[in-house]
């Protein structure tokens, strides 16, 4: 039990059984490769035009893994068949030999070897899904426990937002809930990195962004919200974000492959996303593509997080189990819900929704919820489909000019609705 001391003397409390096993996703993928067939090419036609080299996914549908695949290779001249999952049962795929702390992330499904191979157990950077899947979820904890007031001024916790206030008062109208729906006025993304060498630098950096727009008036996607954000989450939880979700969301979800700062050992194991020649001046492999990211030190609001289809699909239903076994179905509710305002906004409170096009196709019910990852990755959930696809990918390699992703993704999403729908 976590107990937490809040105004007025009232005591919050959160209870968490970690004695209880993970959730378990019913194993139904069998036939994956008839249902998806045409889902499957599209990807694969993906792959051949090089839209990315590597893909990885999961789709969960009424409670069970309907499919989970993988297809393409690290990168464009390795030329390596796909694989699926019932491979692992063939032997393919070892456990490590080390045994890691309890709750820690195991990595135990790394396949030995052909490094240059995707399996379904690949790790991939998962970019702007950190901001769903890590930022947000914890965001959802701590306002469950009483820690996080959505209304609360971002002032309040991170004083330093302020400093030059007297310059621009608006600074002071700007909350928490404007950080998570992207209405805070805050621009979309400043290259801190050219010039900042520290965390603390950036951080400054980070506070001190001067507003592009009023705050509350019109949503505009931030990077530097969900910075700000991060650390505003990380003051009220007293801890630093990798450890908070460690504890509180990967391992009671058996996500045992999701962790920010993969381990050297294995980072060649993982596909690489950018030939970075501005900052790291070196191949970017198991490191975070986000160039801002990596001055945070890998572990950031925004951008940081690495995981497999697989453990996503494990997040993804514990969603769709209206947030069992760690969250509360009206805190999923809340969150997940588009905004009203401002006006014309899609956005939920750290998820996206549906717009007209979307990214998710045209199938996706107006209670769905998902988000984009810049490294190519994607996850959608809907609620009255009981449906949530996963879609990891490495499309920013080599250089991250590559947007063609944006026509075969829609087409992708279609295509396993409309399988599931022929079924």
């Amino acid at each position: 039990m976590f107990c937490h001391i809040m105004f007025c003397n009232i005591m919050i409390c959160h209870i968490m059984d970690f004695s209880m096993p993970a959730p378990t996703l019913l194993e139904a993928f069998e036939n994956q490769d008839e249902l998806f067939a045409p889902a499957f090419a599209i990807l694969q036609e993906a792959i051949n035009q090089q839209s990315f080299p590597a893909a990885s996914l999961a789709v969960t549908h009424e409670g069970g893994l309907v499919a989970l695949k993988a297809l393409g290779s690290f990168t464009y001249d390795a030329g390596a068949p796909s694989f699926s999952r019932s491979l692992r049962e063939g032997g393919d795929f070892d456990v490590q030999s080390t045994t890691p702390k309890p709750g820690a992330p195991s990595f135990a499904s790394f396949a030995k070897g052909g490094r240059d191979a995707v399996n379904p157990s690949t790790l991939f950077d998962l970019a702007s899904l950190t901001k769903a899947v890590a930022t947000t979820t914890t965001a959802m904890l701590l306002y469950e426990r009483g820690l996080l007031d959505l209304d609360a001024p971002v002032s309040a916790i991170i004083p330093e937002f302020t400093t030059d206030a007297a310059k621009d008062p608006r600074r002071h109208e700007v909350t928490l809930r404007m950080l998570l729906s992207h209405s805070s006025g805050l621009p979309a993304h400043e290259k801190f990195f050219l010039k900042a060498r520290t965390r603390a630098e950036l951080l400054q950096a980070a506070f001190t962004t001067p507003l592009a727009a009023n705050p509350a008036t019109r949503a505009d996607y931030s990077d530097i919200g969900f910075i700000i954000l991060g650390i505003a989450l990380e003051r009220l939880a007293d801890e630093s974000l990798d450890l908070f979700c460690q504890r509180e969301i990967f391992a009671p979800l058996g996500m045992t492959n999701t962790t920010f700062n993969p381990p050297h050992e294995i980072r060649a194991r993982i596909p690489p996303t950018q030939d970075d020649r501005t900052l790291r001046k070196k191949l970017i492999q198991g490191e975070v593509q986000d160039q801002n990211a990596t001055i945070l030190g890998g572990v950031a609001a925004h951008a940081g997080l690495f995981s497999t289809a697989d453990d996503l699909a494990k997040f993804a239903q514990s969603m769709l189990n209206h947030g069992s076994p760690i969250l509360r179905p009206e805190t999923v509710t809340l969150f997940t819900r588009r905004e009203s305002a401002p006006a014309g906004t899609t956005r939920a409170l750290g998820w996206d929704t549906p717009s007209a096009p979307s990214q998710s196709g045209k199938y996706f019910s107006s209670e769905s919820f998902g988000h984009l990852g810049y490294t190519g990755t994607s996850l959608w959930i809907d609620s009255t489909r009981q449906l949530s696809v996963t879609l990891l990918t490495n499309r920013t390699w080599p250089d991250c000019s590559n947007q063609s992703i944006r026509q075969f993704r829609p087409k992708f999403h279609d295509a396993i609705i409309d399988a599931l729908n022929r079924d």
